[in-house]
C-alpha cells in the first residue's frame, strides 16, 4: 500500500467516541434555548460537522440563535462533556506504531483548538501529533476544506501526494478531494457507509486494524 508522510487526522468519530459528551451538551444547549430533546440519539448528527452548521440545519436557528446555542453548549461541554470521551480500540498503538515509522501526525478536526489539544492531553496523545488545527472560537475555519487548506499552507514543502484526510463524515472527506489530496473514510465512526460511499473516498475503511495496514503499518 501507499505510504503517505503526512496523515491527517480527524479527532470525533475517527480516533475516539465523543457521543456521550458531544449529544448531551448539545441536549443542553437545546433546553437552555426553550427546545427539550430526550433522546440523545437524535442528537448523535452533530458530531462531527461544525456545530453553527448543526444547529442552523436541524433546529433552523437564526445567526444570533445559533450563538447563542453554541455558547451554552460549550459551558457544559468545557465542563464535563470533553471528558465523556473515549478513544477507539486499537487507536494509541496505531498512532505509536506510525509515529516510530517516521509519519507526521496532525489532528484536522472542526472542533476548536483549545478544546481538541486538551482532549488529546487528557487521552495522553498529545505527543504523536506535530500539528493540531482545529477550528477558531469566534467558529472561523470551521470547515474541512479551510482546515486542510491551512495545513497544506504549513507544510508547502511536500506534494500534495504526500497527504491524506482521514475522518467518519462526508466532510473530512469533501474538504481532501477540495483540497487535492487523498483521504480514507472509516465506517467505525458516526457517518454511515451511504454517507461515506457517497463521498467517494479513496480508501474505506471498517476497522481501526484495516486503517493500520492502508497506511502501511
Amino acid at each position: 500500500m501507499e505510504k503517505y508522510k503526512m496523515i491527517l487526522f480527524d479527532l470525533d468519530g475517527t480516533l475516539s467516541d465523543p457521543k456521550i459528551g458531544i449529544t448531551k451538551s448539545v441536549q443542553y444547549g437545546l433546553e437552555k434555548m426553550g427546545i427539550f430533546e430526550p433522546d440523545l440519539q437524535k442528537l448523535e448528527c452533530f458530531i462531527g460537522p461544525p456545530l453553527q452548521d448543526s444547529f442552523a440545519e436541524y433546529y433552523h436557528m437564526n445567526e444570533n440563535d445559533i450563538l447563542k446555542a453554541i455558547d451554552y453548549y460549550r459551558e457544559r461541554f468545557k465542563e464535563k462533556g470533553m471528558f465523556e470521551n473515549e478513544l477507539y480500540p486499537g487507536i494509541q498503538a496505531m498512532l505509536e506504531s506510525l509515529k516510530q515509522a517516521g509519519h507526521t501526525l496532525i489532528i484536522a478536526t472542526s472542533k476548536p483548538t483549545v478544546f481538541s489539544e486538551q482532549i488529546l492531553k487528557y487521552f495522553a496523545i498529545d505527543r504523536y501529533f506535530d500539528q493540531v488545527v482545529g477550528s477558531n472560537l469566534d467558529g472561523t475555519r470551521s470547515s474541512k476544506t479551510d482546515i486542510i487548506d491551512y495545513i497544506l499552507n504549513l507544510y508547502r514543502d511536500y506534494d500534495q501526494n504526500d497527504f491524506v484526510m482521514i475522518g467518519d463524515r462526508k466532510h473530512d472527506l469533501i474538504g481532501a478531494h477540495n483540497t487535492g489530496i487523498d483521504c480514507i473514510g472509516v465506517t467505525y465512526g458516526y457517518g454511515s457507509i451511504d454517507e461515506i460511499k457517497g463521498a467517494s473516498p479513496t480508501y474505506m475503511v471498517s476497522s481501526v486494524e484495516e486503517l493500520k495496514q492502508i497506511l502501511g503499518n
